[in-house]
This record gives structure tokens, sequence and C-alpha cells, in this order.
């Protein structure tokens, strides 16, 4: 679910019926006047800002100027949908630095509400956090995808081969990785992360089934990136990878 800020003169049928549509993908719209004063209370950062251009809106520049700004400071992408008489009136107060891109009318809203949830879906896939799970038990996998999947893009390996296969192709921002696998275990595949010079950055915590204090100071031992038990409750181990996530953000890693 993304949040879209629009901006729009009154509340015409077409327009409106194609918020619907958007709204129908599940995501978040707030509508605001092109008006200084009520722009300025807007505290929140939207995904997109769509701009839905009347033959007025050229009037409203320091509106335009005051959303141009904000989108150029905040990485927010400014989509036009209007007619192209009316876009090229205010194409100068939102310069192209600012605009993702221009929908021309007329337009089948269906197809454009489509259009804007392919966008968002892929902008939110952009965003969201890679996180490549380790783990030989397909219960433990599932029930890691059911926790994460939501919020953050969740990579399955069912072996430390696989997991080592994955990481020459890509890099994931943290690894959970099970303590104790068949052939490859995690100690072996954490040794060759370690190593390797392409992924030797990558984080990785451990995930273990025991709790005994020799079982601790072994996987400790190995220097990851912390541990993190099986058995705690699903609250205590998603708040630990927000936790995990946050530390680093705070610390600019």
């Amino acid at each position: 679910m993304a949040n879209v800020l629009v901006i729009r003169e009154g509340k015409k049928y077409l327009t409106s019926t194609l918020l619907d549509y958007i709204r129908k993908y599940g995501h978040d719209i707030t509508e605001m006047e092109p008006d200084m004063k009520v722009l300025s209370s807007y505290t929140d950062t939207p995904d997109i800002c769509m701009i839905i251009v009347e033959s007025t809106m050229s009037e409203k520049s320091a509106a335009l100027v005051y959303l141009r700004d904000l989108a150029i400071e905040k990485d927010i992408p400014i989509f036009l949908l209007g007619y192209p008489i009316d876009i090229e009136g205010i194409r100068n107060i939102i310069t192209a630095s600012a605009i993702e891109e221009e929908i021309l009318r007329p337009f089948d809203v269906k197809e454009i509400a489509a259009h804007i949830d392919d966008y968002l879906s892929q902008l939110q896939n952009m965003e969201k956090k890679k996180i490549l799970v380790v783990d030989d038990s397909g219960v433990m996998l599932r029930n890691v995808k059911n926790l994460l999947g939501e919020k953050y893009q969740v990579i399955l390996a069912n072996s430390g081969a696989m997991a080592v296969k994955y990481l020459s192709l890509d890099k994931p921002d943290l690894v959970l990785l099970d303590y104790e696998m068949p052939v490859i275990n995690g100690k072996q595949v954490l040794e060759i992360v370690r190593t390797e010079q392409d992924f030797a950055g990558v984080p990785v915590i451990f995930l273990t089934g025991k709790n005994d204090r020799n079982t601790i100071m072994d996987v400790m031992g190995l220097k990851p990136d912390g541990y993190l038990l099986k058995s705690m409750s699903s609250e205590a181990f998603v708040q630990a990878i927000e936790e995990f996530f946050e530390k680093r953000r705070i610390m600019g890693a």
C-alpha cells in the first residue's frame, strides 16, 4: 500500500473515478487544493504526487513552486494528468527534473489506475530491504516469509549451497542464517560470506533452535551480526529485525 498525494481543483467525475480505481488497489489517497495554506499543513511524505491539471492551474504558481521544491527536496515523483495545452502551461513551473511522467487526456481510467499501481508496486519493491533467509526447514522458511514478507523483500534458500549461489548473483541487506544445516552448515556459509570480497559486508544473523550456553557461545564466537532463537514469539522476532535495520540506519550503514 502506497500513499498518493493528489492535487486538484474541484471534483470532476472522470478524475474522481480514476482515484476510486486507484483506491481499489489498496493505496491511500490524500486530496488537496493547490493552495499554499492547505499544502503547508501537509506534513507527510507521499510516495508520489499526482497533479490533475485544469486550465486554471497555471494561476496557482506559488502552490506549484512549493510542490516542485518539496518534490525535489524529498525525491517525490510528480505525475501530471491533463490536456496537453494545460500541462504546457505549468511545465515551466514544475520543472522537468521533478516530473516523472505526463499522462495526457483523454485516457482510460482503468488503464491509468493499473499503470499507477504498477509504478507504485515497483517503487515499493525497490525501497524494501532485501532479506535472504537460509534454512533447511520448509516450515521455518514459510513462517519467516509470512512474518516479514509484507514489509521486506524476502528471498528463501533451503540450503547453504543455494544461499552461496544467490549471494554470487545479488547482495541482500541481511542474511538470516540457520546455524545447523546438513552438507554446508551456517558456520561454513558465514566463512564464505566473510572471505568473498563481493559480499563480505553483508550482515548475517544466525537462527538457532538451541538456547544453551555452549551453543550461544559457539554461535557468537563466529562473530555474526547477532542471533535469533527460533523459539521467539512472532512479535519479538519481527521487532528484532526492525530494531536491527533501525540501528543500522542511525549508524548510517
